[in-house]
């Protein structure tokens, strides 16, 4: 059997993925671009990817395709009707990183309420040596206890980030955008009252036509002034102009990013302009990528594949 693994330093190099040669004959790839998918997988039984493009385009001449096996629990690159018409099947991982993702989540959420930065910044620049106080609080900061932390999408992460939250003593409200929740333990609400309660605004959902864009202009408009949102769900989920102008506006006050609408960052990304990490913190996608985390997933794929060679449809998305 032949495997083809498309970009194999997305788990990164610390990571060992030797455990694939048991398989079969395995060609590695540190990364892969759109347009040279096609050439690399054509002779693969399967194909273990992560953002490189799976579809017609791509699989047509990949005859002998079967399984496509993603270091990713996401599967909007993938064209899962075609794969299906083709008899491959398409496997992802799932919550593999929701510990990692949680305690980012956390993490955005203290620095932009302490105001690490900012204080971080005041003692390395000198200024704590030379004033004569033992103390400064020049930037005033808040407590998390006491506060709302809002939620949209209460999965195996956002039930993690409510379980976090509650252990700092906020009150828990979440939204579910497609409807489909069945948490019993938070407190569900509408998307309005979410917008207008939360002190927190944690987004953990997936990328769908109901959450593109979900957090735009009028959405911003219904927070509080004071309010800080992270994003550690799909970058498109928020709007960047709107971010950006609600920000510089003061429509909310901060906001913690892991994820863009375009990613690696454009240029041309508004976001770019704030430089003030007490207003914004952007890291670049990495939420996700605890040593632990990539581990478990490396370990995950190699199940869904012994899994795949057994008859069992272990985390198959298109059945």
């Amino acid at each position: 059997m032949k495997l083809v693994v498309l970009e194999r330093d997305s788990v990164g190099t610390d990571v060992d993925v030797s455990c694939f040669e048991k398989f079969g004959e395995v060609t590695y790839y540190g990364n892969t671009v759109a347009d040279t998918v096609a050439e690399r997988v054509k002779n693969a039984d399967v194909v273990i990817s992560n953002k490189a493009p799976m579809n017609e385009k791509t699989l047509k001449d990949a005859v002998n395709l079967k399984l496509i096996c993603l270091f990713a629990t996401g599967y909007d690159n993938v064209d899962l009707a075609y794969c299906k018409s083709r008899g491959i099947k398409v496997a992802n991982v799932v919550n593999y990183c929701s510990p990692a993702v949680a305690q980012h989540t956390l993490l955005l959420a203290l620095a932009l309420s302490e105001k690490l930065a900012f204080y971080d910044d005041y003692v390395k620049s000198g200024a704590y040596g030379a004033q004569d106080r033992f103390s400064n609080f020049d930037r005033p900061f808040t407590e998390l206890a006491g506060k709302t932390w809002g939620i949209v999408g209460m999965g195996s992460i956002g039930h993690k980030v409510a379980s976090l939250a509650e252990a700092f003593c906020c009150k828990v409200i979440f939204y579910s955008a497609s409807g489909k929740s069945t948490c019993t333990e938070y407190e569900r609400v509408e998307f309005d009252t979410l917008l207008q309660e939360s002190d927190i605004l944690s987004l953990h959902c997936p990328l769908s036509d109901r959450t593109r864009g979900l957090i735009n202009k009028d959405a911003l408009s219904r927070m509080k002034k004071t309010a800080v949102l992270i994003n550690v769900a799909r970058g498109p989920v928020v709007n960047t102009q709107d971010l950006y102008d609600a920000l510089m506006e003061g429509q909310i006050a901060a906001a913690g990013l892991d994820v863009l609408e375009q990613e690696p960052m454009t240029k041309d990304n508004p976001l770019g302009k704030i430089q003030d990490s007490t207003k914004l913190i952007i890291t670049p996608h990495m939420s996700w990528a605890s040593r632990e985390a990539r581990t478990r997933l490396v370990g995950e794929v190699m199940k869904n594949i012994q899994a795949f060679l057994d008859g069992e449809n272990r985390n198959i998305v298109n059945r």
